[in-house]
Order: structure tokens, then sequence, then C-alpha cells
């Protein structure tokens, strides 16, 4: 990571961002859907939100890359400039069956993990209701997969 640098007039540009939820629909349509098991009282998969997207807005081919779960987002942070993006990730990401009996629990696939890195974060946080959404298993395959991404 570089060190950032202010800009002309001597100010730092900073991105914060929250609630990133990269689980359930998101993580369904990546390259490498994890197992879709929801246990929220309405919806028991997370295919179930793929398929209520496409009622609105029409058939989303698959497997959709990383970047592109991002949109036009991508384009305005390249315009923006920002000297550091902060994200914070809603999201566990590991493949533990560990629910928390919570009613929502997001998860993504850790092999989906190169969709953040295409957010290009400088700090991704963790700071949530959604850490320990798969216990302290989850937690800790969360923190290894984003260390090594």
């Amino acid at each position: 990571m570089q060190s950032p640098s202010p800009n002309a007039r001597g100010a730092l540009r900073i991105f914060l961002c929250g609630d990133v939820m990269t689980g359930r629909g998101i993580d369904q349509v990546l390259p490498h859907p994890g197992d879709p098991e929801l246990r929220e009282d309405y919806v028991r998969s997370a295919a179930d939100y793929v398929r209520l997207a496409e009622t609105v807005s029409g058939p989303i081919a698959r497997p959709v890359e990383f970047g592109e779960i991002w949109g036009a987002a991508r384009d305005l942070w390249r315009r923006m400039a920002p000297d550091v993006r902060i994200m914070n990730l809603e999201t566990a990401v590991t493949t533990s069956r560990s629910f928390a009996p919570k009613g929502i629990n997001y998860r993504m696939n850790p092999a989906n993990a190169p969709c953040l890195r295409a957010a290009a974060p400088d700090v991704l946080t963790l700071a949530n209701n959604h850490v320990l959404d798969f216990g302290a298993e989850g937690l800790d395959n969360t923190l290894r997969t984003l260390w090594s991404v």
C-alpha cells in the first residue's frame, strides 16, 4: 500500500463505505458460490435472493466476475481518487456451518474473496454485528482469508 499524500490544498481525501455485504445473493453469482443455506424466518436459500433480483431486473449471467459486483461504483471511485478507502465488511468469509442463533447470518465463500480486492480498500474493518455470524471458527476463517487476499 502506498502512503496517502495530501492533495494540492493539503487535504486528505478519505472514502468511507459501510455495510459491504458480499454474502447471500452476491456470493451465489460469483465464480465460487458457497453453501446457500440460510436460517432466516422467510428465506432458506441465498439462491432465493438471486431469483428475487432476477424477477425485478432480469436474468443475471453467471458467474459474475469479481469486480463486476461493484458496478458503476468503481468508476466513481476512480474519479473521486480518494487517498484512502475504508470499508466495513458486514460478511463472514467462511465455509463454516456454525450458524450463530440470531436469524440473519451473512457469509461468503473464501474463494470469492478476490471480489474484495477488486474494490481496492486500504482498510477493511470488521467492527459490526455480523463478524461472529459463524462463531469463532468463522471469525478465524475470515481473518485468515483477508490476510491472504
